[in-house]
């Protein structure tokens, strides 16, 4: 059985890195204060108000065990078959079970025992909280490289959600094969990750402070990229991302000169075949961006305004659970119809021209002295 911190393992319950992992958030981890970094905290000020309802309506022990990075909440969810990748204590779970509503489903699926009975313990509090007579809200033990040896099956999931989870995976591109396989045609894969500006050194992979703190298992966001197409899905298409500073100064020896961003990422599972530029015209309503939808860092749809999109954009649209919040018309600029935008963006020049427009909202401390959320 090969190891080699987990190059290629047959029992995924042996391999190295998830047993430092396990023994981290179950044994080290009691509380989020015990984190040592606090890459991808988002404030609670800046989410919109439905969710921030909604969080106020977890239990407190689920919300003091958890250890994710900041919020991961898609639009138009209402009614849609969730899972969650590394749900933890479930906070995000029983957040986004009040989203679907009595009619969709949460499923959480983690690694650690421990964690996992904090979840379980308060499904029925929970349920009761929301008014649900039957519980939307579900957990599995297993891994996120193995979906469906958990019992997780083929083309049954509307969005997945990863919370600076896949990071902590050894084998990253095994993850997102498992994802694929899971999706429906047109579902998404909606996910907020560290990533660094190039391949890791060998020395900071096998650091378990630095893989624990979700920054040791950072993927060079090209790879990403590179993953993503090999295992079928779209072209990942950055959402936001927000630089992570390094203050521990024992740790940043370690790190070098490489640099770290906590980015949001779309990836989708398409149906095959090509599509045309069209027009199309955000409808409104989606709760949370009635009036101004923002799909990307490259496109906003505001209510009622026809917007050209290249055939890309226009599949994804079409092809997923946004098709209802969308009309489409025929392209208006003839047989060349638009052309597609660089979807490939730099995550690292995303932050300087977010900087640019507002000095001091694209940097976040991390592995200080101080603790707060990182990684579950």
């Amino acid at each position: 059985m090969t190891d080699k911190k987990c190059g290629c393992v047959k029992d995924l319950s042996d391999c190295s890195i998830h047993v430092d992992v396990k023994e981290y958030y179950s044994s080290v981890l009691k509380a989020t204060s015990d984190l040592k970094t606090n890459a991808c905290m988002t404030p609670a000020s800046s989410l919109p108000a439905h969710i921030r309802k909604a969080l106020s309506k977890v239990h407190p022990e689920v919300i003091s065990r958890y250890y994710g990075c900041g919020l991961v909440v898609p639009e138009s969810l209402e009614g849609c078959k969730i899972l969650d990748l590394g749900s933890g204590s479930g906070r995000d779970c029983y957040m986004l079970s009040q989203l679907v509503g009595d009619k969709g489903h949460v499923t959480g699926i983690d690694m650690t025992q421990d964690l996992l009975e904090v979840a379980k313990k308060y499904l029925d509090h929970h349920m009761k909280e929301y008014g649900y007579k039957t519980p939307n809200v579900s957990f599995v033990q297993g891994y996120i490289e193995a979906l469906a040896d958990a019992g997780l099956q083929k083309d049954t999931f509307d969005i997945i959600i990863s919370n600076c989870v896949v990071n902590l995976s050894p084998d990253k591109k095994r993850v997102l094969a498992e994802a694929y396989s899971i999706l429906k045609n047109g579902g998404e894969l909606y996910f907020s990750d560290v990533y660094s500006s190039g391949r890791l050194t060998n020395e900071i992979k096998t650091h378990k402070v630095l893989w624990g703190e979700c920054i040791g298992g950072a993927l060079w966001w090209e790879d990403l990229v590179h993953l993503a197409e090999e295992v079928g899905f779209s072209r990942p298409r950055l959402v936001t991302a927000t630089i992570i500073t390094v203050d521990n100064k024992e740790l940043q020896d370690v790190l070098g000169d490489f640099r770290f961003v906590a980015a949001t990422y779309r990836l989708f599972k398409l149906p095959k075949g090509n599509s045309k530029p069209c027009r199309v015209i955000y409808n409104g309503g989606i709760t949370g961006v009635e009036n101004s939808f923002p799909f990307d860092c490259q496109y906003t749809f505001k209510a009622e305004e026809v917007m050209e999109v290249d055939g890309d954009l226009a599949k994804i649209l079409s092809s997923s659970r946004f098709a209802g919040d969308f009309t489409f018309e025929p392209s208006g600029q003839g047989q060349c119809g638009v052309k597609a935008k660089e979807n490939l963006v730099d995550p690292f020049e995303l932050v300087l021209q977010l900087e640019k427009q507002n000095p001091g909202s694209t940097t976040r401390g991390c592995c200080s002295t101080q603790s707060a959320s990182c990684c579950k």
